[in-house]
Formats: structure tokens, C-alpha cells, sequence
């Protein structure tokens, strides 16, 4: 945890769960899980498994899963596979989902197969 008022300068990496009430001046790579608090500023990009704002973030985000509370800000393009934005989150910037199960068509039957 990066409590309040700790302003950290440099790019944060770590392999669990994390969460930031301080500022960070950085890019932000977190294995598990991210929650940004309501005080919370990030400058930089965030590549995560999971996020959720409450805070402010100027950068660029990509994560399976994402949640914008009602305080979350967000200015930057946003890379994700799950969103949900609770009535007062904002995001300025690009927004890219995808999902990685392949798309599925929908094939024809064969019409020698369905007459024999």
C-alpha cells in the first residue's frame, strides 16, 4: 500500500494486490490487482489483471478487468476485456474491448450432408 500523502517517483512493479491512496509519477505493472483510492493519483500507464478507481489516472490503462467508481477519473485510452462505470466515473480518452475467447462464426450446413 501507498498510504496518503506518500508522493512516489519512478515506475512501480509488483507480482499481487495493491493499493494506492498516494501519487505516482510512473508507469504502474501489477500482476494480481489494483485499487486506486479516492485521494489516489496515478501519472503514468497501468498494465494490470484487475483495477479499480476511485482515484485519478493520466495515462494509458490495460487490464482484463476494469471498474470506474463514482469519483474515478480517467484520462487516457483504456485497454480492456471487462468495464463497469458507476454513475459519476469518467474516462476521456480511447476505449478498445476484446475478449480472448476467438469469435465464433456461424457456418452454413453443408447441403451434401443434409440430403444424405
Amino acid at each position: 500500500m501507498i498510504s496518503a500523502g506518500c508522493v512516489f517517483d519512478g515506475n512501480l512493479k509488483a507480482p499481487a494486490y495493491v493499493r494506492i491512496e498516494g501519487q505516482i509519477n510512473g508507469d504502474v505493472i501489477i500482476d494480481e490487482g489494483l485499487i486506486l483510492g479516492e485521494k489516489g493519483i496515478i501519472t503514468g500507464n497501468i498494465t494490470t489483471k484487475e483495477i479499480i478507481v476511485y482515484g485519478t489516472v493520466h495515462g494509458n490503462i490495460s487490464a482484463h478487468s476494469l471498474e470506474i467508481r463514482s469519483t474515478g477519473r480517467i484520462t487516457g485510452d483504456v485497454k480492456t476485456q471487462v468495464l463497469q462505470v458507476e454513475t459519476g466515473g469518467a474516462h476521456n480518452g480511447k476505449l478498445s474491448m476484446s475478449s480472448n475467447s476467438p469469435a465464433t462464426t456461424h457456418k452454413q450446413p453443408n447441403p451434401e450432408l443434409v440430403n444424405a
